[in-house]
């Protein structure tokens, strides 16, 4: 299983073009940032001390719970193209066992995510860090780095399925950038999720990559905000967090980070196991 993972690893990252394309979501929303989301965000809470470092936070905890979904899904398309090549049947001739098989295509997806979030993390860092603000925490960081494992591991199950239902290249590619767009805005990046109609914030909460978002964000601007929002009016941080999606509620009540984890984890085992049946039905093999 090892070998076959990092002969995944090998090509995934071999293919430079495919790297680039599975962060194409993320360097499109730091592009829309810069040129004009930094500054209307930023300019609609004038009177917050330090509120251009907040939105620079903001923006890059966002960043953290995407790029483990687009990397991922990039890294499944080594399992789309070997389908696509028939280097599937070769693979299952051989004397590798078909969980080894399988277990490989998983394994490269989750750390091809663990990766490129890690590298976002080191980029948008020393981003904060060169703009006068303060980088994490000892503390902070290894709660971000172990958030990066749930997101990574959930988001490569969600991935996983969607890629059960394609078996070309090219539909695959089609989907993948679409999905990249979309998660934009699922994960409230494009525009913040307080600002959507109460509908689309509904379904917006049901998304897991929509709690990722949120348990980033809460961890990775908790001490900025407390700072800033220090002498505020009561439940103006409240306010903000539930404005700028930092926090998730359904109705009053506000969704607890404990449950949001446990969304990500028990979500991701649905949607692994909805895979394994899809891929079962279609009799087909990873």
């Amino acid at each position: 299983m090892i070998h076959f993972m990092l002969r995944n690893l090998k090509v995934f990252y071999k293919d430079k073009s495919s790297v680039f394309f599975s962060m194409l979501a993320v360097l499109i929303i730091i592009v829309l940032y810069f040129a004009f989301l930094g500054d209307s965000l930023s300019s609609a809470y004038e009177g917050v001390e330090g509120m251009d470092g907040i939105m620079d936070s903001w923006i890059s905890a966002g960043l953290l719970a995407v790029a483990s979904l687009t990397s991922t899904m990039g890294a499944f398309g080594v399992m789309v193209e070997d389908r696509a090549r028939r280097l599937a049947k070769d693979f299952y001739s051989s004397p590798l066992k078909r969980r080894d098989i399988a277990g490989g295509y998983v394994l490269s997806a989750f750390l091809v995510g663990v990766i490129m979030s890690l590298v976002t993390l080191i980029v948008t860092q020393l981003y904060i860090l060169l703009s006068g603000g303060a980088m994490l925490n000892g503390g902070t960081l290894l709660k971000v780095l172990g958030l990066i494992l749930i997101c990574s591991a959930s988001n490569t199950a969600f991935v996983l399925l969607i890629v059960s239902f394609f078996s070309s290249q090219g539909a695959f590619t089609g989907a993948s950038t679409l999905i990249g767009t979309f998660i934009g805005f699922v994960a409230g990046i494009y525009m913040p999720v307080g600002v959507l109609p109460e509908g689309v914030r509904f379904i917006v909460k049901l998304f897991p990559v929509s709690h990722g978002a949120a348990l980033m964000r809460r961890t990775v601007m908790q001490d900025s905000l407390a700072e800033a929002f220090r002498g505020a009016p009561e439940g103006a941080l409240e306010e903000f967090n539930i404005m700028m999606g930092n926090s998730l509620s359904f109705g009053e009540n506000a969704v607890p980070a404990a449950v949001s984890i446990a969304f990500l984890l028990g979500s991701g085992a649905l949607f692994f196991l909805l895979a394994l049946l899809n891929i079962r039905r279609k009799g087909k093999n990873f």
